[in-house]
């Protein structure tokens, strides 16, 4: 398939593809007329990619699960190289929670103070002063 088959299929642009070319993740094949050409392997790698992307890995994150399939490794990550990605990902997303779990417990405190400061009487009404 050429360039644009693929991007259609891939729900990619082009210029994507020509990026993840020029970045040594796409192979860059070219017919006997020079038109890039591409086969089902290349579009199960453009999905590793972006499946990968959805999930917040960055572009160089992938390298690791497309030289796995390259080598013919059908889910892309059963690689050392692979699995130690997946490894420091979880350690970095462990890390973004436990600085969400301490933001939320601050928000909390401070929302318990400001409901016990309130009087007895009706909810204040605060007005914007002009």
């Amino acid at each position: 398939m050429r360039i644009g088959e693929l991007a259609e299929r891939a729900g990619v642009s082009t210029r994507t593809l020509r990026y993840y070319e020029s970045r040594g993740l796409l192979p860059a094949r070219r017919s006997v007329n020079g038109y890039r050409v591409y086969g089902d392997d290349d579009l199960r790698l453009v999905e590793q990619i972006r499946t990968l992307q959805d999930f917040g890995f960055g572009l160089e994150e992938t390298r690791p699960f497309v030289e796995c399939l390259q080598a013919g490794h059908p889910a892309g990550d059963s690689c050392p190289a692979s699995l130690e990605v997946y490894r420091s990902k979880l350690a970095e997303l462990d890390a973004l929670i436990d600085q969400l779990r301490a933001v939320r417990a601050q928000v909390s405190a401070q929302l318990l103070r400001a409901e016990a400061e309130l009087p007895d009487g009706p909810e204040p009404r605060c007005q914007l002063r002009g």
